[in-house]
């Protein structure tokens, strides 16, 4: 506890927050979690992208990550052009303003040091090499938590986020992949761990009954993304969004003939366009679309589900924390990574080249093995729970030291 003439201590959250994310704000849900359960002292504001929302949601005050409201927005007239660049400069001041009224400021989770997705330098890699720099320049203990990371091709970006992994205090990653491209960038990893990505700490909801009868083949879940490939795939883009739409589509009307309900889902707001192109194209009452905004309302349709086909990585980190036999149209490799390490590595499919009568194959395949997968993630799942929780238990000591030295003193006879 902080005493009455001691000044509680400042906690920052830092990322893409708040901006149409489920997968981004779950990791922050779990973050505030652990805080207000080991550290309710600490005083939380967030420096995020959407701070409307995490402000009404979440309960913390939210301040803007970016001056210029414009600045992921391509710019292609002059004025555009001008702002964006002095945005640059002022995000600059402002971050280290923000980072200065900080003792520890926490990045939960996401993928902040890849670039599986189109990304430009000077958008958040620039934001984040910012925050690191100024929290270096200040003493403000800065802690990249359970974040992804990937080998990235394109020198500006991989420089970015190289130094900004280097001047962060604390690092630790969401599978061994990650900390292997951060040693390969030219990163000492040697005192950084690998845990279960944070999402697997949520709670997880209870389930109703089932809404197909006993003996009743049940729904499906098919997460869909707004899926053009990675930042070194920008010319290809459009060819790879067909090709995936496409076969997605095709299995989807696969599923419906057989007879099977199929509820779509997604994990961010640009995915709504997909799910209205398979609608269109499936034309079946047996199709729907769910309204969800949380992992948590991920995982209840989830829950009620025989299995889940999914892209994004937050979709299969719910299918899997819920305990349902799982597919992945897999777009990055840690989405390979994240199926091995819960024991379905064999029910992997390439975004990049669905094939409509594979996936079936496989997906049949799954469903023949559900009873023996349901055990096999309920091992899993408890496993992941523990090494969180020594997660969390290793972070106290890294950034809250005061309070790691209190609760050892009431621990000690």
């Amino acid at each position: 506890m902080t005493s009455a003439d001691e000044a509680p201590v400042r906690v920052g959250v830092f990322g893409l927050l708040g901006s149409g994310n489920l997968g981004n704000d779950g990791s922050l849900e779990a973050v505030l979690g652990y805080l207000r359960a080991e550290h309710p002292e600490a005083v939380v504001d967030a420096l995020c992208g959407g701070p409307e929302v995490v402000a009404t949601r979440y309960r913390i005050p939210a301040t803007r990550l970016h001056w210029y409201r414009g600045e992921y927005r391509t710019a292609s007239r002059a004025g555009a052009i001008a702002a964006k660049g002095l945005g640059k400069v002022v995000d600059a001041v402002r971050t280290a303003a923000w980072v200065r009224r900080h003792s520890v400021v926490i990045v939960p989770g996401m993928g902040v040091l890849e670039a599986t997705l189109p990304l430009r330098p000077w958008g958040f890699p620039y934001a984040l090499f910012l925050l690191c720099a100024s929290g270096r320049l200040f003493g403000t203990r800065v802690a990249l938590v359970g974040v992804g990371a990937a080998p990235i091709g394109k020198r500006p970006t991989r420089s970015l986020v190289r130094w900004s992994a280097r001047l962060a205090t604390y690092r630790s990653y969401r599978d061994d992949l990650s900390r292997d491209a951060m040693r390969e960038m030219g990163v000492d990893t040697a005192r950084d761990e690998v845990y279960p990505d944070l999402a697997f700490a949520l709670p997880t909801p209870q389930t109703g009954t089932p809404s197909e009868p006993p003996g009743r083949p049940g729904p499906v879940c098919v997460g869909v993304m707004d899926f053009h490939g990675s930042d070194d795939d920008r010319e290809r883009a459009e060819e790879i969004h067909r090709r995936y739409l496409d076969g997605t589509t095709r299995f989807v009307r696969a599923l419906v003939e057989g007879g099977r309900p199929v509820r779509l889902l997604t994990g961010d707001e640009c995915d709504a366009p997909v799910v209205v192109a398979i609608l269109d194209a499936v034309d079946s009452p047996l199709v729907t679309a769910a309204g969800v905004a949380s992992l948590a309302d991920l995982m209840k349709e989830m829950a009620a589900a025989d299995a889940v086909v999914a892209t994004r990585y937050h979709n299969l980190v719910c299918a899997l924390k819920v305990g349902v036999p799982t597919l992945a149209l897999s777009y990055a490799a840690k989405s390979d990574a994240l199926m091995a390490q819960m024991g379905l590595a064999a029910y992997c499919h390439p975004a990049r080249e669905v094939d409509a009568g594979r996936l079936l194959e496989q997906f049949r395949s799954l469903e023949q093995r559900s009873a023996e997968l349901r055990r096999i993630l309920t091992e899993r799942n408890l496993v992941a729970v523990r090494q969180l929780e020594r997660q969390f238990t290793t972070l106290t000591s890294a950034l809250f030291p005061a309070a790691d030295h209190a609760h050892a003193l009431q621990e000690s006879p």
